[in-house]
């Protein structure tokens, strides 16, 4: 009798783990997409804030979550390529790292929940309805911040007091970009210094743009968010340095490159803070019911070996204030 129990048991036992081992086969790994109209290492600080958090939330990438990246290496005109193919995978989110990058996902599916990492302007866009209430199937964070740039030009001002004229480079159809050039505008106006816009829609702009500067004499650069820059950072960098330009960029990743300085929202707190939405969607909230979250750390990154190339000395004033030097 014992010996029929103890066997009964066993197979009890055995059923039981082998239906949890089933169970476990069985279940659905979920896939992500990722999209940016820019390259694999001009995205790595943020993909690696994003898998940050995302293990802070217990998801191992691979193990509990696999993420399809598709990289457009700055040519957005390959974007709704990549869109669809995303699209054709199934995935259960697509996380998109741009606003270039937003608009795409959002003509490829209006049905799979899109997270933005950053959106300059998701409001002015008609990307979301709103906010608070977004509607449909985006959400995420935005990077929106119109200010920024009437700082960063009173930056420029206090470590070259007698500025003057500073040229812009950015592409206006950059999403944001007009409410970022009214606020800028604003600012040029109160400090008494003109604005010169160049247009950067190809690469082949840039070198065209530093000629110009050079011919208007400008005293300093101010570079706009745009994936054409973001993959020819370093050819950017160098020509300012060449050109012996303060400038002034949209991340810190610039200045680690060379550039002179930062100062912009810390976007590596919104990919962080962008695994929360990942993680409330794939537990059955919808995107519409998620606010977009706008930024809430700003970084200033000064970067004294370049300062030093260029003849420039940084006042004490804007270096107490900087939250990150490199010497």
């Amino acid at each position: 009798m014992r010996k029929n129990v103890s066997r009964l048991t066993l197979c009890a036992l055995l059923f039981v783990l082998s239906f949890e081992a089933k169970a476990q086969q069985s279940k659905k790994i979920p896939l992500i997409g990722f999209l940016a109209a820019s390259s694999a290492p001009v995205a790595r600080t943020r993909i690696e804030a994003l898998r940050h958090g995302l293990r802070g939330l217990g998801y191992v990438e691979g193990k509990d979550i696999v993420i399809e990246y598709r990289f457009a290496e700055g040519k957005p005109n390959q974007l709704p390529h990549y869109a669809a193919e995303l699209v054709r995978l199934k995935v259960d989110i697509i996380i998109t790292l741009g606003p270039m990058d937003t608009r795409a996902a959002r003509d490829a599916t209006k049905t799979i929940p899109i997270v933005m990492g950053q959106d300059s302007d998701p409001v002015g866009s008609g990307v979301v309805a709103s906010l608070a209430r977004p509607g449909g199937n985006i959400t995420g964070l935005s990077s929106l911040y119109p200010e920024i740039t009437g700082k960063q030009l009173e930056l420029l001002k206090e470590i070259v007091p007698t500025l003057s004229r500073v040229a812009v480079l950015g592409d206006s159809t950059e999403p944001g970009n007009a409410v970022l050039l009214k606020e800028m505008e604003l600012a040029a106006g109160a400090l008494k210094v003109q604005l010169k816009y160049l247009e950067l829609r190809d690469p082949t702009d840039i070198e065209t743009a530093f000629s110009a500067i050079k011919k208007d004499r400008a005293d300093a650069v101010i570079v706009l968010r745009n994936p054409i820059a973001s993959t020819r950072r370093k050819q950017i960098v160098d020509l300012a340095a060449k050109s012996r330009l303060p400038a002034i960029y949209v991340q810190p990743e610039w200045v680690e490159a060379g550039g002179l300085m930062s100062y912009a929202p810390d976007l590596r707190d919104n990919w962080r803070r962008a695994a929360t939405y990942v993680d409330k969607i794939l537990k059955g909230t919808k995107p519409a019911d998620l606010p977009v979250e706008q930024p809430t750390k700003f970084e200033l990154v000064i970067n004294l070996k370049t300062a030093k190339q260029i003849g420039m000395t940084i006042p004490p004033n804007v270096l107490a204030r900087a939250d990150r030097i490199i010497r």
